[in-house]
């Protein structure tokens, strides 16, 4: 419910914006343009924009489920109001205040930093030298202020220096790397997933410097990684930013949580307009309007800005949300403005804007042909429809995506606990063994593999196939427990209880590791040292 209600703020402040920004205004004055039709264009402009919010499926499916999003947008459009409506001079307690907005904000999503430059333009612009600075104060006070309960806790409770995230080395890496594409593509080594990959970044962080570490070391271990990359392969860093820009205004719609198909399959969400019908329309208003309407020039930056935070790391659909209320704005322009040229006969400027409109629907129609990327939808549903219990489904969906892309190790996995899911072994051994050729240090296909030759007495297969899973998770206790129980059923008592022991110092509170490492002392005549 509060989720709908700041979309439906944000359907307002699109209103009022365009009223400010859009106004009637009379013919010959500063800054407006004498074609203009005089009248409601701003109120007529703001109602398309905040129905087309209202419409808009990405939107409609991240206000159904629990996510930041909604906040970071409205928030973020809230703050270009202010700058559009602040008073002159700025009260130096408005500063503080947007401050504060920016700093709680931040603590959930941390691009609303982005929209800094913007607000501080706002604070010099409208106050005198002295008082702007004092005001730019004001915004940093507040903004220390509003993301307080971050810092202090890494600083003075996790003894970590970090500021607000410990995961944004790991992001950093997994936009700029070798096989990056300008979309969150899993570098080899990390297992898709959020959680699994975050526990592989720390695991394979730890490996790498031979002794566990802090979460901000791990961050730091990914953003060298992501540096080094930068610094050895600049040119190609330069395409790659090249085609997140491309991304970013791209109609492929990126979705890593597959939640927009999955709530428009069940019928949850209504049919609407896409990024990509709404992009083709407001690149040609963009600039038609900032050359026309000094003040759409606010709107354009704060656009411009939010494009600018993800270019560092990658693009998704919910990424890069935030942008979508301002490229409305411009949509509305564009229609409005051609529908004016046509209903004055003014032939030319009309052939001139469908011109505009022709080339930026090629733009941001150009194909993505990577398989992997139209998998994605196929796999995160067929995985979902796995965890739910929705076999069939899964099934379907995780074929579609193996379709696409037979050689991915992740949808070979998936199949494969599919397969052990319906009871069938024999299919399950392959698919975890097709996955293992493309990726032969994949953790989960050797543990799952090496589980079930542990269930088909084949113990000293099994513990092989544990040994070089531990190889990039050493820290990992069950690993280190299957390995003790593969040694024990082989007859080999002694590393059996080296594992068995490793498992019960990292993890002592499972029971079924005290439990085997009961059975093996019984049956070795050891004693804990």
């Amino acid at each position: 419910f509060l989720q709908a209600c700041l979309d439906a703020g944000t359907a307002t402040l699109l209103y009022k914006i365009s009223r400010r920004v859009f106004a009637a205004v009379r013919e010959g004055k500063s800054g407006a343009d004498p074609t203009w039709t005089p009248g409601r264009a701003g109120e007529i402009i703001g109602v398309a924009a905040a129905a087309g919010w209202a419409t808009f499926v990405p939107a409609q499916a991240y206000s159904v489920i629990l996510m930041p999003t909604a906040w970071l947008v409205f928030v973020f459009w809230f703050l270009v109001w202010q700058c559009l409506n602040a008073p002159a001079p700025l009260h130096l307690g408005r500063c503080l205040l947007w401050g504060l907005l920016i700093g709680v904000t931040a603590t959930g999503v941390a691009t609303i930093f982005f929209i800094i430059p913007l607000v501080v333009t706002a604070i010099v612009k409208r106050t005198r030298r002295l008082s702007a600075l004092a005001g730019v104060a004001m915004l940093l006070v507040g903004i220390f202020a509003g993301t307080a309960p971050c810092w202090m806790h890494n600083y003075f409770i996790a003894r970590e220096p970090v500021f607000l995230s410990a995961h944004s080395g790991i992001n950093f890496w997994i936009g700029n790397n070798p096989v990056a594409n300008g979309y969150p593509r899993i570098p080899p080594g990390l297992r898709a997933g959020q959680s699994a990959m975050l526990q592989d970044s720390i695991d394979v962080a730890e490996a790498a410097a031979g002794h566990p570490l802090k979460r901000a070391d791990v961050s730091d271990y990914w953003s060298e990684k992501a540096r080094n990359y930068i610094r050895s392969h600049f040119g190609e860093w330069l395409q790659l930013t090249t085609t997140k820009f491309r991304n970013f205004w791209n109609a492929f719609q990126y979705d890593d949580l597959s939640i927009i198909t999955s709530l428009r399959e069940e019928g949850v969400i209504l049919p609407g307009p896409r990024l990509g019908l709404i992009a083709a329309l407001a690149l040609p208003g963009m600039f038609f309007a900032a050359v026309r309407f000094p003040r759409s020039r606010w709107i354009a930056v704060a656009v411009l800005l939010h494009m600018m935070s993800l270019l560092g790391v990658f693009v998704t659909e919910r990424y890069r949300l935030a942008a979508v209320p301002g490229l409305l704005l411009f949509a509305g322009f564009t229609l409005w403005k051609l529908s004016e040229f046509a209903s004055k006969g003014r032939v030319a400027n009309a052939f001139g804007m469908g011109a505009a409109i022709a080339l930026s629907t090629l733009f941001v129609s150009l194909p993505q042909r990577d398989p992997a990327l139209w998998a994605l939808d196929a796999y995160n549903s067929g995985w979902q429809a796995l965890e739910s219990g929705n076999l069939p489904l899964a099934q379907r969906k995780l074929e579609l995506a193996r379709a696409y892309v037979p050689d991915n190790a992740e949808i070979n996995l998936a199949l494969g606990n599919l397969a052990l899911a319906q009871s069938d072994s024999v299919q399950a051994k392959q698919f975890y063994a097709s996955a293992l050729q493309i990726d032969p240090d994949h953790k989960s296909a050797l543990s799952n593999l090496g589980v079930l030759m542990l269930e088909e007495r084949a113990p000293q297969v099994a513990a092989s196939l544990f040994r070089r899973a531990l190889k990039s998770t050493p820290a990992d206790a069950k690993t280190h427990f299957l390995l003790a129980r593969a040694e024990f059923e082989s007859g080999n008592l002694r590393p059996a209880l080296e594992e068995v022991e490793m498992a019960v110092r990292i993890s002592p509170a499972q029971p079924e590791f005290q439990a085997l490492y009961n059975e093996i002392v019984k049956a070795s005549g050891s004693t804990m040292p």
